[in-house]
Order: C-alpha cells, then sequence, then structure tokens
C-alpha cells in the first residue's frame, strides 16, 4: 500500500513538472496555478512518510520545477530569483510537514504501547480478581465446613444418648417378632439403620477430636445394599407411584462393597432421582463390569435430567437445585466414592433424564472386592 501510494505521488509531480514544461511561458495564470499544485504531493508525502517522504518529494518537485524556472532566466536576476524561492518554500513545506507528521507518528506508537500496557495491566489485574474471589469463596465454604463440623460434633455427642436408647428398644422388638413374622423385616431395618447411624455418629465424634475411627466394616453384594435401599425408599416410591427396578445380571451379585458406606451412597442417589421424576416414572441401577477389571455403578431416571451448566455446581458444597435442600448429599457421596479412587460424574441418559456414574477401579484393598 505504501508503494502504491509513493507512486502515486511521483505520477503527479511528473504530471505538474510536463505541464510546466509543455506550457508556453506567456501563460503565467496556468503556471502559478501548476506551481501550487506542487504543494499538495509535498504536503501528502510528509504525512504519509514523515520527514524522508516530505523532503524527498519536494527535491522531485524541485526538479520537475527547473524548465520552468529557466524561461525566467533572461528576463533578470528578479525574475528568476522569484521562482527560485518557490524551491526553498517547497524544502521548507516538506521539512515542516515531516517534522510535524513524525511527531505525531511517535505520539501515536506511544499511545499505541500504552494502550497495549494498560489492557496487560487489565487482564492481569481481571485475573487477580478472579483468583481473589476464587479465594474468598473457598474461606467462606472453609468457614462454614468448620461451624457445620462444630455443630455436626455437638449433635453428634447430643444425639448418642437418645440413639443408644432407641437401638436398645428396636433390640427388644426384634426379640418379640419371629424371623417368619411379616413386620420382622421392618424391624430389622429399623436395627440395622439404627447401628449404621450410631456408627456414623461415631465416626463425627473421632474425627472432631482429631483421630479419624478406624474400623472394619461389613461388605455385602451390591445388589444386596441397592434392595436395601429400595426398602427403606418404599414408601416414597409408592406414594409417588416410581418403580425402582434393580439389575438382573450377575455383576450386581460378584461385586463386594462396604455395605454402610455404600447405602448412603446410594440412598443419596435415589432420593435425588425420586425428586426429578414425574409420578409413574422410573429409577433404575445398572451394575457392569469393565475391561480394566474396574466397575461402573449408574443410578439412572427418566426425569427432564440436569442442566449443562449445573452438572459440576450441584456437586459444590451448598449449592442445591431444591427447595430446602442442603447442597451436601452429592457433595459427601462424591467424597466416598472418591475415598475407594473411584469418581462420581453425571450424564445424559439416551433415553432423556440423568445418570449418575460411580466410577470404580479394581479391588484395591479398600473394601471393594468379588465374590468367589
Amino acid at each position: 500500500m505504501r508503494k502504491i501510494l509513493f507512486s502515486a505521488l511521483l505520477l503527479a509531480v511528473v504530471a505538474i513538472g510536463l505541464l510546466h514544461l509543455f506550457t508556453s511561458g506567456d501563460f503565467i495564470f496556468y503556471h502559478n496555478i501548476y506551481r501550487r499544485l506542487s504543494y499538495f504531493p509535498i504536503v501528502l508525502g510528509g504525512l504519509w512518510f514523515g520527514v524522508a517522504g516530505g523532503l524527498g518529494i519536494a527535491v522531485l518537485s524541485s526538479i520537475a520545477f527547473i524548465p520552468h524556472v529557466l524561461l525566467y532566466v533572461g528576463h533578470g536576476p528578479q525574475a528568476y530569483l522569484s521562482e527560485l524561492m518557490e524551491i526553498v518554500l517547497y524544502l521548507a513545506a516538506g521539512l515542516l510537514v515531516g517534522v510535524i507528521s513524525g511527531r505525531q507518528t511517535r505520539l501515536r506508537e506511544r499511545y499505541q504501547q500504552l494502550s497495549e500496557k494498560l489492557q496487560a495491566s487489565y487482564v492481569r489485574l481481571h485475573d487477580e480478581t478472579a483468583q481473589l474471589i476464587e479465594a474468598e469463596t473457598r474461606l467462606a465454604a472453609a468457614q462454614k465446613f468448620s461451624a457445620l463440623g462444630k455443630l455436626s460434633a455437638s449433635l453428634a455427642h447430643e444425639i448418642k444418648n437418645p440413639l443408644a436408647s432407641i437401638k436398645g428398644t428396636a433390640e427388644i422388638l426384634r426379640d418379640e417378632f419371629p424371623r417368619d413374622h411379616p413386620k420382622r423385616e421392618f424391624v430389622d431395618i429399623l436395627f440395622k439403620e439404627t447401628g449404621r447411624l450410631h456408627d456414623t455418629v461415631e465416626e463425627i465424634l473421632h474425627y472432631s477430636k482429631g483421630r479419624p475411627q478406624e474400623r472394619e466394616e461389613a461388605t455385602e453384594p451390591l445388589v444386596a445394599v441397592a434392595r436395601h435401599v429400595g426398602a427403606l425408599l418404599e414408601r416414597q416410591l409408592r406414594e409417588k407411584q416410581v418403580r425402582f427396578i434393580l439389575p438382573e445380571n450377575g455383576e450386581a451379585q460378584h461385586l463386594l462393597v462396604e455395605s454402610a458406606k455404600f447405602s448412603q451412597v446410594l440412598l443419596n442417589l435415589c432420593l435425588n432421582a425420586l425428586d426429578a421424576v414425574l409420578p409413574g416414572g422410573q429409577i433404575w441401577l445398572l451394575v457392569e463390569n469393565g475391561a480394566d477389571g474396574g466397575w461402573r455403578i449408574a443410578v439412572c431416571d427418566d426425569g427432564p435430567g440436569v442442566p449443562e451448566a449445573e452438572k459440576e455446581r450441584i456437586f459444590e458444597p451448598f449449592y442445591s437445585g431444591k427447595a430446602g435442600g442442603t447442597g451436601l448429599g452429592l457433595l459427601i457421596s462424591r467424597k466416598i466414592v472418591e475415598s475407594y479412587g473411584g469418581s462420581l460424574l453425571v450424564t445424559d441418559h439416551p433415553g432423556g433424564g440423568a445418570c449418575f456414574e460411580i466410577l470404580l477401579p479394581a479391588k484395591n484393598g479398600a473394601g471393594l472386592g468379588q465374590a468367589g
């Protein structure tokens, strides 16, 4: 583009020189117009190309003006000296415009550099602000967890004594119902859940004292744990007319899990699915053995599914899409799954709805195993 502009200026200078050359010296009016036209390419040269461009075009314009000056050599010194002064003005105009243009160019470059520095500072400030907001968010969550931990320890201490009374009552009731009694199943559920709650309270108290409780948990086939969760949710399932479908393949029988912890995980996932589905909907459990020896356990439903923007947020502490929800169920479930080296994530079910997938590695000595 610069070459095209410079070529255009050269053509203008040559054209003006030719006009001077082929116009008779008697036509003074026309020559006055031509020499004033020469200022246009000189000024443009200075504006576009700085001092070098302004002086260069001025020199070329002066050369093109020489044939016209020669016409006045025989008319006395005053005539041709006046024409020579025009050449001096050409050079002065080219120099002056070039200097001014150069200063403007340097100022523009300086402002450009300043603008780039300001832009970089803005980006850095934006990043630092985002990091500060994230740190404040984490600090607020940590403070909430700290307060929640203290409250949990206090509640666990208060719950412990009445829970022992409930457990003792459940033992008495269990003795009153023989194994073939139709109500014995519900008494067994009461006794088992009371025991699980007692173990949870003890674990909270140990954590609050800074020393996690180490104990060996009983393992059961996953399908047995799923049946137990289905029994706990029987009333809610019946009221909403929702079907809870257990896996029919043998993998669910072969996978052994720690019953207490996986009951909590499956219960949290099934409660969320139960809230999501419409009356008459379905919830089903899938269990698959991977080629690498790992396991895929999925709790799926035919509800509306989880929006893409919330697929990670629902695992954040205290975030809940349900009125009255604590926002801790999925977080606790993910922590339990991660303690086995696995992961918990939500995906879309091909037929509509959501699937909460538990991906577990092969047996790692953390309560996972396969029945012989």
